[in-house]
């Protein structure tokens, strides 16, 4: 809590001449005057496709780390960061430049000539952040610029869940970190964070019949009663019995420090099912339900999401597979680009082509889901920090910093609105996913 108040009073320090953040709650028109809940867009929706979706893609590239035939990532990719991060533009967690030293001994930890001396299947054992360098440190980029700073951690790559298949490839110099590849990206999560488990187990694991969560943050627990995990959106396990009320799953843990301790666990019918999730309306409104509940996370910082992770977890329990980041999100399903039309000419062509939870809208760093319309104008559903404004050339912000449904035009309301700025102006393409 302490080191939370000084880093406050070092931006305010730094910042006050040059910025103003503003935070939102009620203010902010689209919060008040739009519906946010689920069940007013998902209960007129005719969903015409079929109950169930074939999840083989999905468990195969969710299992993909345990069955590489070779690397997805080469030593170029594991060390992309020292190409785009380096001394003169970025700080620390004292908010003071960081020095050659600093990305001296990141290169040192790295070990790159190690690079897949390891190649052992593993698994996580808890919540886990992945890392662009082996270090919890921060690094930021200009802490006085709106958008920047806190919580704008760059070596944040992303989280991920209990329970998740990844392949380790290396460890840092001190043993510390080890790089892995997950489904969806690579990078450093801690050492003691991961247990290895035999090609044996993993083959029995993905070849079972798998149970979905449907319900997130309940708190799994041993047969003893020791706490585990807590569960999370697009996580699976392996089915080993069943009754009318519960599921029997199998999970992994650790003993004596370094080899897995395969566990039977109990999870209630309530919070997952045996196969995919039917893609139809009441289900859409429990899971998009809980987006709500999901604050601002950069990177999946504190266990929470940003844009791109808001949209991926979302599908998760219906068995469907997106990509992690926002670029490669906006390039799946039939793609219609939405460059050189003015508003209006967006505005009509998404209400002509666009379907309701089954289109993606981008613009470049942001991504959103297309919910349908409310009043005559389109209404989506994003994970956003905040609305920017301009005042006598100064950039700021007006933090929102949650999962909210609201208008193309979120924010105009506000004084010294960026309409520069504005989602619709913005818009780059909209893509329907095809399922």
């Amino acid at each position: 809590m302490r080191y939370f108040f000084i880093l406050l009073s070092a931006l305010f320090i730094l910042g006050c001449s040059q910025k103003e953040l503003q935070f939102a709650s009620n203010e902010v028109g689209d919060l008040q005057n739009v519906p946010q809940n689920a069940e007013f867009y998902t209960k007129s929706i005719e969903f015409t496709q079929a109950a169930y979706i074939n999840t083989n893609k999905y468990e195969k590239s969710y299992f993909s780390p345990w069955n590489l035939d070779e690397p997805v990532a080469t030593r170029d990719d594991v060390q992309w960061a020292f190409k785009s991060y380096k001394i003169g533009r970025t700080y620390g967690e004292n908010l003071r430049p960081l020095k050659q030293e600093f990305f001296d001994d990141m290169l040192y930890q790295s070990n790159i000539e190690e690079y897949l001396v390891l190649s052992r299947r593993a698994i996580t054992l808890r919540l886990v952040n992945m890392r662009a360098f082996p270090t919890s440190k921060p690094l930021l980029l200009n802490p006085s610029l709106a958008g920047e700073g806190f919580p704008f951690d760059y070596l944040q790559n992303s989280t991920l869940q209990a329970n998740k298949p990844i392949f380790a490839t290396h460890y840092s110099k001190d043993g510390e970190w080890v790089h892995v590849i997950s489904s969806f990206t690579h990078g450093w999560v801690k050492s003691n964070d991961v247990v290895f488990l035999e090609k044996e187990r993993t083959d029995e694991w993905q070849n079972s019949q798998q149970v979905f969560i449907t319900k997130e943050k309940e708190s799994i627990y041993s047969e003893d009663g020791n706490f585990l995990f807590k569960t999370a959106l697009g996580t699976i396990f392996a089915l080993i019995d069943e009754n009318e009320e519960e599921y029997e799953v199998l999970v992994v843990s650790l003993q004596n420090g370094t080899k897995p301790l395969f566990l039977k666990v109990k999870l209630s019918k309530e919070i997952a099912k045996k196969g995919a999730l039917a893609f139809n309306g009441a289900n859409l409104q429990s899971v998009a339900n809980q987006m709500l509940d999901s604050n601002y996370g950069w990177g999946g910082m504190y266990g929470e999401r940003d844009c791109s992770s808001m949209i991926r977890d979302l599908y998760a329990p219906f068995g469907l597979w997106l990509p992690r980041n926002s670029s490669k999100q906006s390039g799946v399903g039939e793609v219609i680009s939405l460059e050189g039309l003015s508003g209006d000419q967006k505005m009509a062509l998404i209400k002509e082509k666009a379907l309701p939870f089954k289109t993606l809208l981008y613009k470049r760093g942001h991504i959103m889901l297309y919910v349908g319309t409310y009043k005559d104008e389109i209404i989506i559903l994003h994970d956003t920090w905040g609305v920017k404004t301009m005042e006598s050339g100064v950039e700021g912000r007006v933090i929102i910093g949650k999962t909210i449904f609201s208008t193309l035009k979120l924010g105009k309301e506000q004084e010294n609105y960026d309409e520069n700025s504005e989602l619709l102006r913005n818009l780059k393409s909209m893509n329907i996913l095809n399922f």
